[in-house]
């Protein structure tokens, strides 16, 4: 598995090499590439590169759904012109354009028996199987705190690399998920329920590029395309600094 994370990687460097190479023989508009977490690669990307002219728009988009790590990766070694990460993030080789915090929420099968609650309490958590994002290093890390500081014990929990995923188990009756926001916007799902909690967990992102690159103008759009779509994100909030772990 570390193998294939690395030679994904350079692969990806291959063919962005390629690709630029032809579009400089041919004089097109230079591709772009675009490394994501996967909460904002299937919600607000989408949105944003919609908002691009048409007469701009390059004749090639590549978008990479793939993890945080990678996303940093990506673009320290120039195979991607845009990351959007999640936090914690500290590399010496990326600039933060700007970080993003939108809280997390629950949900719940349309039949769960939460799912005519208004707000998801502590108390209501106890007992029941919990649906949460595998890295320990990021998201899950704040959730297991807050389960912590309200004294929570769960009665089991389902790992999961992906919202998406963690939505699906949801919907299966699998136990209550604990997810970021940003993903529900985007990519909506029947036959669930969304519940806000009611103790804050939230969920911070950034938009990088490498350090020293000069970004042509069509990246620099794209990149104030994103942030517009994310103002449009419920109780979404531009931070002028990145957070504390």
């Amino acid at each position: 598995m570390a193998f294939f994370a690395q030679a994904e990687l350079f692969l990806s460097g291959l063919r962005t090499i390629s690709e630029r190479a032809r579009s400089i023989a041919t004089a097109r508009a230079t591709p772009i590439e675009v490394a994501s977490i996967p909460a904002i690669a299937a919600s607000i990307v989408p949105l944003a590169l919609s908002d691009l002219p048409a007469d701009q728009f390059p004749d090639h988009v590549h978008l990479r759904s793939t993890s945080a790590e990678n996303v940093v990766q990506a673009v320290v070694a120039r195979t991607a012109d845009i990351g959007i990460a999640s936090l914690p993030l500290d590399n010496p080789g990326v600039d933060v354009h700007w970080v993003g915090e939108v809280p997390c929420v629950a949900v719940v099968a349309v039949n769960d028996p939460l799912a005519g609650l208004d707000l998801l309490s502590a108390e209501n958590l106890k007992g029941r199987r919990l649906i949460a994002s595998a890295n320990p290093y990021r998201l899950r890390m704040r959730i297991d705190k807050a389960l912590a500081e309200q004294s929570i014990e769960t009665g089991g929990i389902i790992d999961s690399n992906a919202t998406y995923v963690s939505l699906a188990l949801a919907r299966s009756g699998l136990g209550v998920a604990i997810v970021e926001s940003v993903t529900l916007t985007g990519l909506p799902i029947k036959d669930v329920v969304i519940l806000p909690l009611a103790f804050h967990i939230p969920f911070y992102w950034g938009v990088i590029t490498a350090t020293g690159v000069p970004l042509p103008a069509t990246v620099e759009r794209l990149i104030s395309s994103i942030e517009r779509r994310a103002m449009d994100v419920p109780h979404f909030r531009r931070l002028e600094a990145i957070p504390p772990v």
